[in-house]
């Protein structure tokens, strides 16, 4: 299981909000770029990097620090936020970025998704922003009575990279992976799944490489990382660990 350090750009600094709210802003560092060099010198092996601004906009907002971060480190990064055209799926893939999400287009578009697995394939990876089993979209300020789980299975033939599965209700906010609805969703596809929202402490890393009967291809940590509730370097190793012990 792959661990993820998130950077979430808002305003051209790095930032964590609770829940999606967005009046709920707390900024960790100014220079986005200079905290994936961090990042990077702890061991990432994958960066999580999402244009806040553009999720709302329905474009990019941040480009340039994305791509900055892109010349700048040699760690993969995915990106989300505001790609929801081809053109904004080519600039970024062409242009250093290893794998785009996209969630709203996911919901709305299918015929992008469709075209941007055929163009690029597995480097398109789907968001899937959750508030009690169903999706949220455009930043999270759209709520939809779609099902997580029936979205998801809607691109199992597509050559999908991976589902980022974020619970919104717990982002940000430190209280614990959903265990058992991002369980049931990497129970119900094919497609390999990354955990999102919630992580507090090393403990929720140990509960996923734990469960017995599914496995998660990695696992996205945002505010724990910033406060200094878990290491960097201490859930790869035990992440590289658990997986010499199977």
């Amino acid at each position: 299981m792959v661990i993820i350090p998130a950077i979430d750009i808002k305003d051209g600094k790095c930032v964590r909000l609770a829940q999606g709210d967005f009046d709920r802003v707390t900024t960790y560092a100014d220079n986005p770029v200079d905290m994936a060099l961090t990042w990077k010198q702890k061991g990432a092996e994958l960066i999580h990097i999402v244009d806040l601004d553009g999720s709302v906009a329905g474009l990019p907002r941040n480009a340039n620090i994305i791509l900055n971060i892109a010349r700048e480190i040699d760690v993969p990064i995915q990106v989300g936020g505001g790609i929801r055209d081809m053109e904004t799926i080519k600039f970024y893939l062409e242009n250093g970025v290893a794998s785009v999400i996209l969630g709203t287009t996911a919901l709305q578009n299918e015929n992008i998704v469709r075209e941007a697995c055929k163009t690029f394939p597995g480097r398109i990876t789907l968001g899937i922003d959750a508030l009690e089993g169903k999706v949220a979209i455009r930043g999270w300020t759209q709520k939809t009575e779609q099902n997580a789980v029936d979205l998801a299975r809607r691109y199992e033939d597509y050559n999908v990279r991976a589902i980022v599965y974020t619970d919104i209700k717990r982002d940000g906010m430190g209280t614990g992976v959903n265990i058992e609805a991002t369980k049931e969703l990497a129970k119900a596809v094919g497609i390999p799944v990354i955990a999102s929202g919630g992580v507090a402490a090393l403990a929720d890393i140990k509960n996923l490489l734990s469960i017995k009967d599914c496995e998660f291809f990695g696992v996205i940590i945002g505010r724990a990382l910033y406060n200094g509730a878990v290491s960097l370097e201490e859930a790869i190793k035990e992440s590289k660990s658990f997986s010499v012990k199977k």
